[in-house]
């Protein structure tokens, strides 16, 4: 679309759905950084990435050993690894460009949530947070699990835990909790069921500071904006939390160390670390809905971190809202009857991606309006008839522009088609030259003619085999369908399953007549064939319809025709 024809006064916010992907039960989602490809789990193990500018499926992971549900998804810096997380406790990290799985790692409890450590461009170490234990530092090389505190006592330790009401394993019962790592892996920020924020240093695995959340309620979400200056936290008392970061984005360990060491004139350490957290991170807002008092689920920030959108967890409800930085709700969206699992933010454009309960993605996106009367970057478009007033001089000849010298333009001038414009969302440090922005589509080979002996088999075969696709080319008619603002996608796949073979890959076959048949053996026997009146009519009378339902005749078919009736007068 050419960008004069765009209203340049529209939001930056997405209005519709646009369309929608499909490929088995999709249960989690993540972009890449700069948002090129989507990557995707699926219930049976898989993991599936997605090219977000054609909206074609470029790859496909699957590992024998794992066919449960994935958790989450999670991409590495620069792109080369993804790392998933599944019900069946594994972690497993495959290489992007070649496919192959590099670890696989059990762990003793049920990884909800997992996320590659984002300071190395190849990250040997992750952060998973299990559904019954405190978050886990990983070694991906080693497979060794690092525990990470989820409270302080009143002297700066972590609490001594209760004996009693422990699993089967011996490890005691916790509720889930959240954690992340900051923009460089430096600090990793966990919210506990006791309405705290704990900043812990991702080397020493030591406790810096806490930051008390107001209300004390469990935290079940925290999540960092892409540029590493918001934060915020889902707590159970139906609020969502922005806070301002601080510290450095870059060195944020280090500061918090500063800090923590010069901080020495308070009676209890756990004074000291509520000190060094006012020193870290300041509430910004609180975002909820005051009349309806919904439970959020899966919040995240958009990739400038100007907006914030959480999606509502009712079953059978698709509903987003969206707030600005001053907590004012400024835009609500609503999907089909189907309720929302997860959902990402595009990481530059204004879309949203969501995963609905049936395993589908939807692709929320601006409603384009296209402005075709301004024909001319000058030009206004007028919303009524007004009364022009010429001027008195407008068309008079002018003679500073006779005498005005023509604009020089070298011809043998090199054109520049490297140098591209620099996003302001991502900086100029991060860019790396080895970042992997696409990945090449592997086509798919067409299926070898079949020989016309095939041809003489019964008609039921034969349709089988027009109706017979590659399932690449049945996941290309469903990725190319469009679908209604609020309509759910089951109606379209319906429409497309009835014709599979229309796709990018299928190759139309030409079958010979029933006279054609009878011809081609003749020759081989080299033997005349004659034919009275009634067969030449029962013939041409069976021929006809084959021709009429395979769509596809020739001129040998016409030649034979033409000599049987030569031989019928004859």
């Amino acid at each position: 679309m050419l960008c004069i024809l765009v209203d340049p006064y529209q939001g930056e916010l997405p209005e519709t759905i646009e369309e929608y992907l499909h490929h088995g039960t999709m249960k989690c989602i993540a972009f890449n950084r700069k948002g090129t490809l989507l990557a995707a789990g699926c219930s049976n193990g898989s993991c599936v990435i997605w090219d977000f500018e054609t909206r074609g499926l470029a790859r496909e992971f699957r590992d024998k050993d794992c066919t449960a549900p994935i958790t989450s998804i999670s991409w590495s810096r620069y792109g080369h690894r993804l790392l998933a997380s599944a019900t069946d406790k594994s972690l497993t990290l495959w290489d992007v460009p070649t496919g192959e799985k590099i670890a696989r790692i059990t762990l003793q409890q049920t990884p909800l949530r997992a996320s590659l450590q984002p300071g190395s461009p190849t990250p040997s170490f992750c952060l998973a947070c299990p559904l019954s234990s405190a978050p886990l530092l990983v070694d991906l090389n080693t497979g060794s699990t690092t525990v990470l505190p989820v409270s302080v006592s009143e002297n700066g330790n972590p609490p001594a835990p209760n004996p009693r009401n422990k699993f089967a394993d011996g490890t005691p019962p916790f509720t889930p909790t959240a954690a992340t790592f900051d923009k460089h892996g430096d600090l990793i920020y966990v919210g506990n069921s006791k309405g705290e924020i704990l900043i812990v240093d991702s080397k020493t695995i030591e406790v810096h500071a806490i930051v008390p959340i107001p209300g004390a309620a469990v935290v079940k979400d925290i999540v960092l904006s892409q540029d590493g200056q918001y934060l915020l936290t889902n707590s159970n008392d139906r609020v969502i939390r922005v806070y301002k970061n601080i510290l450095p984005v870059k060195g944020s360990g280090e500061e918090i160390r500063n800090i923590s060491n010069n901080s020495n004139s308070y009676e209890s350490q756990y004074d000291k670390l509520k000190a060094n957290g006012a020193s870290c991170l300041i509430l910004s807002c609180e975002l909820s809905d005051a009349i309806t008092k919904i439970q959020w689920k899966t919040p995240c920030f958009s990739g400038n971190a100007e907006w914030i959108v959480g999606a509502s967890a009712n079953k059978g409800e698709h509903r987003l809202q969206i707030w600005d930085q001053r907590g004012r709700l400024v835009k609500i969206l609503d999907g089909p009857k189907e309720a929302v699992i997860d959902l990402a933010w595009h990481p530059i454009e204004p879309t949203i991606a969501t995963v609905s309960v049936t395993g589908y993605v939807y692709i929320w996106a601006k409603e384009h309006v296209e402005n075709w009367s301004a024909f001319a970057p000058d030009f206004v478009e007028l919303e009524e008839n007004e009364d022009y007033v010429e001027r008195e001089d407008e068309f008079d000849l002018n003679p500073r522009e006779e005498e005005a010298e023509e604009v020089v333009i070298d011809e043998n001038a090199e054109i520049d088609i490297e140098t591209y414009e620099k996003n302001a969302v991502l900086s100029d440090v991060e860019d790396s030259v080895d970042e992997i922005v696409y990945l090449p589509a592997i086509p798919s080979p067409d299926a070898p003619d079949e020989q016309p002996e095939k041809c003489l088999g019964s008609s039921s075969k034969l349709e089988d085999s027009n109706h017979s696709g590659s399932p690449s080319s049945m996941d290309a008619v469903q990725n190319g369908q469009a679908i209604p603002q609020v309509s759910s996608p089951m109606e379209v796949d319906n429409s497309t399953a009835e014709d599979p073979a229309e796709g990018p890959n299928s190759k139309r076959k030409r079958r010979l007549s029933v006279k054609g048949l009878e011809m081609q053996q003749s020759e081989k026997g080299k033997k005349p064939t004659t034919k009275n009146k009634s067969n030449g009519k029962s013939a041409k009378s069976s021929a006809k319809p084959m021709e009429s339902a395979n769509g596809n005749s020739s001129a040998f078919d016409d030649e034979a025709t033409e000599d049987d009736e030569v031989n019928v007068d004859s």
